[in-house]
Formats: structure tokens, sequence, C-alpha cells
């Protein structure tokens, strides 16, 4: 389970993604938006990426990075990438290494039986690595800025 509190030091990590490997400790200096998202090509999943893409030169401007993450393979979300023409980099952690971290992985009942499925949130994380606010349960609609706002305040 998550032992990531708000004011606390979020645990270096790295997982693949879509420009490399990428690490947590190596976006220090800056704001970090980390977006999980249960599936990439899905329409609210498509939409929530593109509401960060279109907002991508605010958050630039507030000092902050976006990535997203799910559980899609390397080859999905680079396809994802691509197809919406994101200016951000997406994760890929199939394996839910992350998403353990972050303990954003649910159970859902799904076409009548149960699977584990990411429950869509928001991490805010400082230029310094500590956990400044997080949305659990995210609907997609007006998210994005929702999430801008808060990094213009920090």
């Amino acid at each position: 389970m998550n032992d990531i509190r708000s004011g606390q030091a979020v645990p270096d990590f790295s997982v693949a993604s879509t420009g490399g490997t990428f690490r947590l400790s190596e976006q220090r200096g800056q704001h970090l938006v980390l977006f999980f998202y249960p599936r990439a090509n899905t329409p609210g999943c498509t939409q929530e990426a593109q509401d960060f893409r279109d907002l991508a030169p605010d958050f630039a401007k507030a000092n902050t990075s976006i990535v997203g993450i799910s559980r899609d393979t390397l080859s999905a979300q680079t396809r994802f990438k691509e197809k919406l023409q994101l200016p951000f980099e997406l994760l890929a952690d199939p394996d839910e290494q992350i998403c353990q971290l972050f303990d954003v992985m649910r159970e859902r009942t799904m076409y009548g039986r149960k699977v584990m499925s990411i429950e869509r949130s928001t991490f805010l994380i400082d230029g310094n690595g500590i956990l400044r606010q997080e949305w659990r349960k995210v609907r997609v609609a007006n998210h994005a800025a929702t999430v801008l706002e808060a990094c213009r305040k920090l």
C-alpha cells in the first residue's frame, strides 16, 4: 500500500518511457504532474491526454513537466503518443511497480468479472521531489485545468 503522503518525499523510481528510461530523480528543479490512466486509446484516457497536451505550454510556463503512465506496453504507449502528438513522455508500467508505489490499483467489475484496473489518479510532485497534491477517482472534464491551477500556486 502507498505510504506516500502529501508533504513527503516520493521515493526515486525508474521505468521505461517513450523517451528512454524515466527517472524521477532526474526531474528535480521543476514540478512534475504524473497522471495515471487505465488504458491507452480508450475514450476517457484519450480525452485526458489531449487536455494535458493542449495545456502543455501553460504547464511549461508554471515550471511543470507532465508525464502519463499506464500498464500498457511501451509499444502501445509509443503509438498512443504519436497518434495524439503528445509533447510529453508516457511511461510503461506493465508490471505495476509504479502503480503499486502510488496505490492506484483497484478492483472493478467489467462484463460481470472482477478485474484489477488503474483508478484514474494524478499526483503533483514539486521540484524537490515532495508530493504536494493528489487527485483520485478523477473525472476527466476540466481536470487538466484544475491541476494547472494547483501548479501555478506552487
